[in-house]
């Protein structure tokens, strides 16, 4: 089981904190399990049709689990018939996110996806992964206004940070920004994409150093995830999830992260 799920401990859930419990001074036992995210980011990947045979596939291999939240993140053009096909199966303990968000709302902004447009079709958005900063030239100050627009239209943003960044970037948030629902996605620029990720434990002190600042909130890990290595990242201290980029396009390598993240095998 990983590391997650803890009894006697704080709880960290959906930003929340939650003092642990005093088994010993109950009449009956208590256990405090974590909701562990497994967040599935296709990039700009697949067609409409292999979209849906995508989720498709995924729904009938995947096991609802009760402490795992699974986020199927698609480009924006098919969360719609993902979302029909979704409510078609009864898949409520499955979410969508959008890949990004306009940091403008709705109105004259040619080729803008506004945060209302698709509120009613998301739970989450990724906002400011180090893809968007580097290929699109992203700024801070854009960031925050897709994390207040975000915000605003009722959708829980995923914070992508970057470790030499990271203070810069959340110093470039306001307070209520922070006081809300918001989600840390952490993943290191270097090992995106790697064949062969370097050790979890190597990333440790990043990860602690990000809880520092902004303890309140939940870290997901992302980098070169895949069903080998998913449960020792997931096992590091401080983490409450994962981000799973090349390894999620195939629905059954990704049921299987799933499972080994809800302490399956």
């Amino acid at each position: 089981m990983s590391g997650t799920c803890k009894e006697n401990l704080t709880r960290w859930d959906g930003g929340h904190k939650q003092e642990g419990v005093d088994v010993s001074a109950q009449t009956s036992t208590a256990v405090i399990i974590m909701t562990t995210y497994v967040l599935a980011n296709w990039k700009a990947n697949k067609t409409l049709s292999e979209s849906v045979t995508w989720i498709e596939t995924f729904l009938d291999v995947y096991e609802p689990q009760p402490h795992l939240k699974i986020i199927i993140a698609p480009p924006a053009i098919f969360l719609v018939p993902l979302k029909q096909v979704m409510d078609q199966r009864g898949a409520g303990s499955v979410s969508l996110a959008v890949q990004d968000l306009s940091p403008f709302p709705t109105g004259s902004y040619t080729g803008a996806v506004a945060a209302d447009m698709v509120r009613d079709l998301v739970d989450y958005a990724i906002i400011g992964h180090s893809e968007r900063r580097r290929h699109f030239h992203e700024s801070l100050t854009e960031i925050a206004n897709k994390i207040t627009e975000s915000q605003a239209a009722g959708i829980t943003p995923i914070l992508c940070l970057d470790k030499p960044y990271a203070s810069a970037q959340l110093a470039a948030l306001d307070q209520q920004n922070l006081d809300q629902d918001l989600l840390i996605g952490y993943g290191p620029v270097e090992v995106i994409n790697l064949e062969t990720p370097p050790p979890p434990e190597g990333q440790q002190e990043a990860i602690h150093d990000i809880h520092k600042m902004i303890p309140e909130h939940d870290i997901l890990y992302g980098g070169s995830i895949n069903q080998h290595n998913a449960q020792s990242y997931l096992e590091l201290s401080g983490i409450s999830g994962l981000m799973v980029g090349s390894a999620c396009l195939d629905p059954e390598e990704f049921a299987k992260i799933c499972r080994m993240c809800s302490g399956g095998i």
